[in-house]
């Protein structure tokens, strides 16, 4: 069977592994396929609307999260904060006093950053457990899919999308869309995992980041520049800066890799660890400590094939 790439539209693509849900167990395998024109990565999976918020909403762990877990997220400085990759987050390049949307903007935290910091912030987040947290702290938070058509046109200083747009159906659509919203000069800040980095290169089918059915594309430099071109935008910056904890989860995913449909004993909250496990990610974290996964990361993501990559686009 043929796919065509949904970026460029070339047909010269193939099918590189056959995913499942290694995280939270949702059924069914869904192939991944790559482009070999412009190198990105799709995966073969259709979602409707209600099925994506009821994917997030069941699946992903947040419905465990407690209210009184909320803390806005902080301004990332120091040493400490560059060996941990703090600056890889998109709401870090976010200035004061300006008007923003976080799209998908998860339990809340960059929305209360930025607000706390002058600005007009907005969020939309496809987990309903969000209204929770915006309900209690008064934020100004959406729950569903991201539409242009709710904002106004020319309205926003800044969009975010936080490892989000891997998250989209059509992530050239929604480009688009933030155009729209977008004021002239306006930017769109944007992090999402590296398909070119190290990590996927040598882990393979098993690199976290491939994170199906949830990360339905993988973003390469130049399919990146390619949709943003295509929505109007240019690509001022990319660099790869990435969470040193990145590394600790990976080796932990591999220690603790599931069986097809099965949650994680390491990234599902409700699943039980036995007593191996515990130890095994015991000895792991210590590891973590030790600073190696800091520097280690560090040093790809100076080599430029960090795990994840940050692009900075302006409307003209």
């Amino acid at each position: 069977m043929s796919h065509i790439c949904p970026i460029c539209n070339s047909v010269d693509c193939h099918v590189c592994y056959h995913l499942s849900d290694d995280r939270y167990g949702y059924p069914g395998i869904f192939p991944l396929v790559r482009c070999n024109s412009c190198r990105h990565g799709f995966l073969i999976a259709t979602f409707d609307s209600a099925q994506i918020v009821d994917l997030y909403t069941r699946f992903y762990p947040r419905s465990n999260l407690r209210l009184e877990a909320y803390r806005p997220s902080r301004e990332a400085r120091g040493l400490l904060s560059w060996l941990n990759g703090a600056s890889r987050s998109a709401y870090c390049w976010v200035p004061q006093n300006v008007r923003v949307l976080d799209i998908g903007c998860g339990f809340g935290e960059t929305v209360g950053y930025h607000q706390e910091r002058g600005c007009e912030a907005h969020g939309i987040e496809a987990d309903e457990n969000v209204l929770r947290v915006a309900q209690r702290y008064g934020l100004n938070i959406k729950a569903g899919v991201f539409d242009p058509a709710a904002y106004e046109t020319d309205y926003f200083d800044y969009v975010t999308l936080d490892q989000v747009l891997e998250h989209m159906t059509n992530p050239s659509a929604v480009l688009l869309g933030i155009k729209r919203i977008l004021k002239p000069g306006g930017r769109v800040i944007i992090s999402a995992p590296n398909v070119d980095g190290w990590g996927a290169r040598l882990f393979r089918r098993r690199w976290i980041n491939w994170h199906a059915p949830y990360h339905l594309h993988h973003f390469s430099r130049r399919s990146l520049n390619l949709a943003a071109e295509q929505a109007g935008l240019t690509l001022e910056a990319t660099k790869t800066i990435t969470a040193s904890e990145w590394l600790h989860y990976q080796w932990a995913h591999l220690a603790t890799y599931p069986d097809i449909g099965v949650p994680s004993v390491f990234w599902s909250p409700s699943t039980e660890q036995g007593l191996a496990a515990k130890i095994l990610l015991k000895g792991l974290s210590l590891l973590h400590k030790t600073g190696v996964n800091h520097l280690i990361t560090r040093l790809f993501d100076l080599l430029g094939t960090g795990d994840n990559s940050l692009y900075i686009l302006r409307k003209p």
